[in-house]
């Protein structure tokens, strides 16, 4: 008898973890859902996005749909999303990221605001390799121009590894993140790919990217390949 109830304990406790993680990997795709529609809205609205000739030169892309400011005074930042990587045999597949900082000021409510980080050098692979990054600090941020012909200044381009762009109710513009941290969200990775591997090694292109991303992945390829293309 006890044996029994032992057996149907483990179980149970199998068929619980079970279900507690295809609760967590339905919740990574619906954030893989809404990255996507993020960047699927921005191409088709070229003369509000991001402009070709950024498209053309990222190296990186981040999007963090849904990012949150808390309605304090001083309110806190917080923001779930992914990234890929450019390799020699097209984008890589997804990591998880998290976003945090701190928001300083009179908010009359919370507000929600979607994210899209373009990484222009190939500097920016190695930073999202690291546990934590300051933005401004442990790496150089600039707020992207906006618009289908917009340029951005040499200057931006030289010192900026990302450049940095907000949407809020349906508009595109350059938002300034100094201050804010990205973090590398290792939990919600391991989740997705159902093991432990290391960023760099999703990154660098090694891993197949998965059915529920493929979408993503493919829209930041075709976002890059129309920027390639206007030159």
């Amino acid at each position: 008898m006890k044996k029994m109830i032992a057996a149907s304990l483990v179980g149970i406790g199998l068929t619980l973890a079970s279900a507690a993680h295809a609760a967590d990997v339905d919740k990574l795709g619906q954030r893989i859902e809404a990255a996507h529609d993020v960047l699927h809205e921005l191409m088709a609205t070229p003369d509000k996005g991001v402009p070709l000739d950024i498209a053309a030169k990222a190296h990186c892309v981040a999007v963090i749909p849904g990012y949150k400011k808390g309605a304090f005074l001083v309110g806190a930042q917080y923001g779930q999303g992914l990234a890929t990587c450019r390799t020699r045999a097209g984008w890589s597949a997804p990591v998880f990221i998290q976003l945090t900082g701190a928001s300083f000021g009179f908010q009359a409510g919370g507000q929600s605001t979607d994210l899209v980080l373009v990484g222009v050098n190939a500097r920016s692979l190695d930073d999202l390799l690291k546990d934590k990054v300051k933005l401004g600090g442990d790496i150089a941020v600039s707020a992207g121009p906006v618009g289908r012909d917009s340029q951005a200044s040499t200057t931006e381009l030289a010192n900026a590894e990302f450049l940095t762009y907000s949407r809020s109710k349906g508009l595109f513009a350059g938002v300034d993140l100094t201050g804010d941290e990205v973090h590398q969200n290792t939990a919600d990775t391991n989740a997705f790919y159902g093991k432990d591997i290391p960023y760099k090694t999703i990154l660098s292109g090694a891993v197949p990217t998965p059915a529920a991303a493929r979408h993503f992945v493919a829209t930041v390829n075709e976002m890059f390949h129309r920027g390639r293309a206007r030159k």
